[in-house]
């Protein structure tokens, strides 16, 4: 199981929808502790990294070209993989999330993923699914990535990070996780300064 499967009981049965920002958990008030979760000003634009992932990371070819794919930074990508399935393909939560990206099966079939568990396709999902939350949270980093575990509208609802434990940890270490894969990748970069660098492509994305 993914470290960030361990969930309370009341968020695992939301889960299953939260990607859509819909389910019981839509409807729970937790205004009273808004105020809890971290404020953040990271921006995707402030945080592109090398176009390329430091040898060893697993299916670092397939999650660049992913990320390239859907003007995703890779490091964000490799970083969000990480932490939902540890780089294991059949990968699987109690509330009903598969593969690499961890997408529900609503969620996946939105996105045009016929086969959660192939790596190409769930990694193609993940990383649209993450392009189209950043940019309905205007680049924010650490709101397309509450929003990509709790669902947007838990996000929209709190002005920001929800007040789970389980999305703020979720937060912390994928962009933890990120930072990680940028630096490792940092000395290969500086030694090709002949190498384009990687520009997202900013394509849009559309379920």
């Amino acid at each position: 199981m993914p470290a960030q499967q361990a969930k309370p009981a009341a968020f695992s049965a939301a889960l299953a929808t939260a990607q859509a920002g819909t389910g019981a958990g839509a409807n729970t008030n937790f205004a009273a502790l808004a105020s809890t979760a971290p404020a953040t000003a990271t921006t995707a634009a402030a945080a592109t990294g090398a176009s390329e992932l430091p040898a060893g990371t697993p299916y670092a070819a397939e999650i660049t070209a992913a990320a390239k794919a859907n003007g995703v930074d890779p490091a964000l990508l490799a970083g969000l993989v990480k932490q939902e399935s540890g780089f294991k393909p059949d990968a699987g939560s109690p509330a009903g999330a598969r593969g690499l990206t961890q997408l529900m099966p609503a969620t996946a079939a939105g996105l045009g993923v016929q086969n959660v568990l192939d790596p190409v396709q769930n990694l193609n999902g993940g990383a649209k699914y993450l392009k189209q939350q950043l940019d309905a949270f205007g680049g924010d980093i650490a709101k397309a990535l509450a929003a990509y575990n709790a669902g947007p509208g838990a996000v929209k609802r709190f002005g920001g990070i929800p007040p789970y434990a389980e999305t703020q940890n979720y937060v912390r270490i994928v962009q933890q996780n990120a930072a990680s894969f940028r630096t490792a990748s940092a000395p290969a970069a500086a030694a090709a300064p002949s190498a384009t660098p990687y520009s997202p492509s900013n394509q849009p994305s559309e379920i």
